[in-house]
């Protein structure tokens, strides 16, 4: 019910499309006045970029809050080298799916595998990100397995550990995998512009 809730919610959302530099921009606009905006790969439909953004009290637009893709450095162009060559030394966690699973990973963490731990939060909905030796602890939330209202299960969490970098997996469920089809035969409808600088807008 709740998957068939929320492909109906972006059925009913304005929706502008516009191919750019090999991607597919889509700019969603919500009868609550949320904003969306994806980006997929134009050959092979991967979703690379997922941003939402809503109006404050006052109606004024707030920031893009980034879901999946590079996080936007804080304070870009306003660091001094030295703060800038700190900062890359910290942790960076980021988001990048894959057709099958929902996946993250965190930069900066030099430790062995054997030193983390990721596991499911049933009570909170959320993964938890933990090590042995208390350098880091970090809990996200799946925000898609929210919107669909699915459970969490241990059984499709994974790791793995390569060049600094804690890779975690997430299998995604069959009726998310089968929603995502879904949108991207809606997605096809959307009339497209092609443009070579510009930005998806709402009409």
């Amino acid at each position: 019910m709740a998957v068939t809730s929320w492909v109906e919610s972006l059925r009913a959302a304005g929706k502008t499309a516009l191919l750019q530099d090999g991607r597919r921009k889509v700019h969603y606009l919500f009868p609550d006045g949320k904003e969306m905006a994806e980006e997929y790969d134009e050959k092979t439909s991967e979703l690379l970029v997922r941003k939402w953004r809503v109006k404050s009290t006052l109606g004024a637009l707030g920031q893009w809050q980034i879901e999946v893709g590079d996080p936007v450095p804080p304070g870009t162009g306003s660091l001094g080298p030295e703060l800038i060559k700190e900062s890359n030394a910290s942790p960076i966690f980021m988001r990048k799916d894959t057709k099958l699973s929902f996946q993250w990973r965190i930069r900066n963490l030099p430790y062995p595998k054997d030193v983390y731990s990721v596991c499911v939060d049933q009570k909170e909905r959320c993964l938890v990100v933990r090590t042995t030796n208390k350098k880091y602890y970090k809990r996200f939330s799946v925000p898609d397995l929210d919107r669909y209202q699915l459970p969490l299960e241990d059984s499709s969490l994974s790791f793995a550990h390569a060049n600094c970098t804690l890779i975690i997996s997430y299998q995604k469920p069959k009726e998310i995998l089968a929603a995502e089809s879904e949108l991207q035969k809606e997605l096809k409808k959307v009339k497209t512009a092609h443009n070579s600088d510009g930005d998806c807008k709402t009409q």
